[in-house]
């Protein structure tokens, strides 16, 4: 069974920096993806962006600001938010799509984890 687990959320001030971590236990391959998504109170939850093999691709609301890499030996992937907005604050959540390929939509993703809070206060 293929498990995200996110951590690094936090409490933080506009302007600050975080990275998100995505630790994906279980059996994985690589040519799996790895997707961020977030939901902001009140909101639907909406694609922040994905990382398969060495491509990647950002949300517009948040290119520029946010990046993603990953660390194949440690199976991680981390969120890099820069210069973070409070119209950021949502719990962000990981996924994977043992499909592969480029995945921007929920439903092409397979695993889920619990999500983690972002809060950024201005």
């Amino acid at each position: 069974q293929v498990q995200p687990v996110e951590s690094g959320g936090g409490l933080v001030q506009a302007g600050d920096s975080l990275r998100l971590a995505c630790q994906v236990s279980g059996r994985t391959f690589g040519w799996y993806t790895t997707g961020w998504f977030r939901q902001a109170p009140g909101k639907e939850r909406e694609f922040v962006g994905f990382i398969v093999w060495g491509d990647t691709d950002i949300a517009d609301s948040v290119k520029g600001r946010f990046t993603i890499t990953r660390d194949i030996a440690k199976n991680t992937v981390y969120l890099q938010m820069d210069s973070l907005k409070p119209e950021d604050t949502a719990v962000y959540y990981c996924a994977v799509s043992h499909a592969g390929g480029p995945r921007t939509r929920e439903n092409e993703y397979d695993y889920w984890g619990q999500g983690t809070q972002v809060t950024v206060s201005s």
